[in-house]
């Protein structure tokens, strides 16, 4: 099943300018195909092409299943890019594949890359959330400071992952399902010791995610699999 992206598919009844090239030129899709068309907000359209075009596909929508996939709980990632940008758009790709709903770059003090094309990183997501069958579009932010996340999160569930010698929890001891839940991943370098301490002040709870020392895509899969795991 491919499926499709449409933002606003019940109002226009057609595919966007990208989307319609795709389904016309690459899939040679033909009128009276039937296709599978998401908002990113959880429906998933049954629609059937009326007429093909390559940079307006108008269709005639059959149905619609609301909530297409939904998951019982919610998964914010907070992480540090790696210098290596390949390494994060890569771990984007898979977070999404198996469960995320909001991903948030890090601006950390070690951090080694400080900046990062958010725009790119949002066609990733989509891109793996059409490959993967979801109907929920994840929020990909521009980097923000780590005391901006800090200070501002409301999730029923903090952690922050880091390899200091504290007293931490095993992250799938703490994790409880049917929560809505962030993990901040500090970069190669890790959290500093003041933003650790920060972060704790602000309610957050240290965590360990392996035995091993993972680096920060590895971090970030694993914790969206611990997560995923927690709910099932």
């Amino acid at each position: 099943m491919v499926v499709f992206y449409s933002p606003n598919v019940l109002e226009t009844n057609a595919l966007t300018e990208e989307e319609s090239y795709h389904c016309t030129k690459v899939l040679r899709m033909r009128e009276g195909d039937v296709v599978q068309v998401t908002d990113g907000k959880g429906n998933m359209y049954e629609a059937e092409i009326v007429l093909p075009d390559t940079v307006h596909t108008m269709l005639a929508i059959r149905s619609v299943m609301s909530d297409f996939g939904k998951r019982r709980y919610r998964l914010h990632l907070a992480v540090a890019p790696t210098k290596n940008i390949d390494r994060f758009e890569w771990l984007v790709e898979k977070a999404v594949e198996i469960g995320v709903d909001r991903i948030t770059p890090l601006l950390c003090q070690h951090s080694e890359r400080r900046t990062v094309k958010t725009e790119r990183l949002e066609k990733i997501a989509l891109a793996a959330a059409k490959q993967s069958l979801k109907a929920y579009i994840p929020k990909i932010d521009p980097i923000t400071h780590f005391a901006e996340i800090t200070a501002h999160s409301d999730d029923e569930q903090r952690f922050v992952a880091h390899c200091y010698d504290m007293p931490k929890e095993n992250l799938f001891d703490a994790c409880r399902p049917r929560q809505s839940t962030v993990v901040l991943i500090g970069p190669e370098g890790d959290f500093s010791t003041e933003e650790v301490e920060l972060a704790l002040t602000a309610g957050f709870r240290s965590v360990s995610l392996s035995d091993s020392r993972l680096r920060t895509e590895t971090a970030g899969i694993v914790a969206a699999n611990i997560a995923a795991v927690r709910n099932m």
